[in-house]
This record gives C-alpha cells, sequence and structure tokens, in this order.
C-alpha cells in the first residue's frame, strides 16, 4: 500500500482517479443546477433532497477528500517535474502532443481552486454547511444563486471560471484514462474527442445558468 502512495505511477493513479471522481460530481452539481432554470420550487426541491438525503450527506466528505487529495497530489506532482527539470524548455520545443492546457494544468488548477473558494462562501457555507454546524440552512436556495448570479460581475467571474475548467478538463479527462491505462493509439484520439465534449457539455451548462439568471433579473428586470 506504501509503494502506492509513493511511487511516481502510484501517486499519478491517485490524481487520477480522484479526478475522475470529481468529473462526476460535476455532472451531478450540473444537473441540479439546472433545476434552477425550471423553476424555483424545482430548484429548492432539489437542494433540500441534497441537505437531507442520507447517501448525499455520506457521500459530501468523501467528495471533500477526493478534492484534498487531488490537490495535494497536484502540488506535489508540480513539485516533483520542476526538482526533476529546473531549466524550462525553449518554447520551439514544445510538441503537439504538448498542448497549452497540459502545459499550465497547475495554473489552471490554482485558478479552478480560488474561484472554488469563492463558490462554497456564496452557496455551500448558506446550505449544507450549516446542517453540518447544527444550525439553519437558508430557507431558499434559489433566492442565493438569484441574488449572486444576477450581478452582473458576479456572473462574470463565474463564466471565467466554468472556462478556466474547460481547459482544464480538455486535458486532465483523456490524461486520467490514459494514467489508468487506456494508452493506445486507438483510444487516444476518441478519448481527447470525449473530453472536449465533456468538458463542453459542463462549461456552457453553467455558463447557461449564469447569463440566465444576470439577464432575466437584472438586464430584463
Amino acid at each position: 500500500m506504501a509503494n502506492i502512495f509513493s511511487s511516481s505511477i502510484g501517486r499519478k493513479l491517485i490524481m487520477s482517479i480522484s479526478g475522475l471522481f470529481l468529473m462526476v460530481f460535476l455532472l451531478l452539481h450540473l444537473g441540479i443546477n439546472l433545476a434552477a432554470v425550471v423553476s424555483e420550487s424545482a430548484y429548492n426541491a432539489a437542494c433540500h433532497f441534497m441537505d437531507t438525503n442520507i447517501f448525499i450527506q455520506i457521500m459530501v466528505p468523501i467528495l471533500a477528500l477526493g478534492f484534498v487529495i487531488h490537490i495535494i497530489y497536484a502540488f506535489y506532482l508540480t513539485l516533483l517535474n520542476r526538482r526533476a527539470r529546473p531549466v524550462k524548455y525553449a518554447v520551439g520545443t514544445a510538441t503537439k502532443a504538448s498542448t497549452w492546457a497540459s502545459r499550465n494544468m497547475f495554473v489552471l488548477g490554482l485558478i479552478v481552486l480560488g474561484f472554488l473558494a469563492i463558490h462554497l462562501s456564496h452557496f455551500w457555507a448558506k446550505m449544507q454547511l450549516q446542517h453540518f454546524l447544527g444550525g439553519e440552512a437558508t430557507e431558499n436556495p434559489y433566492l442565493e444563486v438569484k441574488n449572486t448570479l444576477s450581478n452582473p460581475v458576479w456572473a462574470a467571474v463565474y463564466v471565467v471560471w466554468f472556462w478556466a475548467l474547460w481547459f482544464h478538463l480538455c486535458h486532465g479527462f483523456w490524461s486520467a484514462f490514459q494514467t489508468i491505462g487506456v494508452n493506445n493509439r486507438q483510444w487516444i484520439p476518441r478519448l481527447q474527442i470525449a473530453a472536449r465534449v465533456f468538458a463542453t457539455l459542463v462549461a456552457v451548462g453553467f455558463t447557461l445558468i449564469a447569463l440566465y439568471f444576470c439577464v432575466r433579473f437584472y438586464f430584463l428586470a
């Protein structure tokens, strides 16, 4: 077991598995947030289900652990890579396989992490966290979304976050499968296409939600 955490392959495997786990959560999160576009009652019902369902209550700490593991190993692997290659390659030596996203995964990850902290303070801290602390969650989660995303500044901030996530997912999706063994010439191109489809689905979905609230409650109000 110790070799899994200490070996280079083991560390990359943990990064990949934790990343895939978080991608599944993104789809779930997107589905729930889309309910806010349907109606206020639909979104509040979805949030109530998330707050009271025992399975979700168990999954929240596991999800948090997945984030922590993914972040820790991202920092660790980046540090190891920089120690192994202290002098950066010249720009002209970059290969076709080395995309902009792959070369900047750590920076993209920091951007995503920073916006995640903002997102948690806007919503999770006022909802599920209150239940964990024994307090009362906001009575109307829909209003929290409305009040935040109807502000054009916050809507723009969230859109930037979603598309930073798009770049991160475009590389991370297929790279994760490559690490766990799906790395032959036949499947890599397919996974790269699937990565763009998945990343675009997530980014466009969340962006439409932000724009919906901003346009409806600010520009059309």
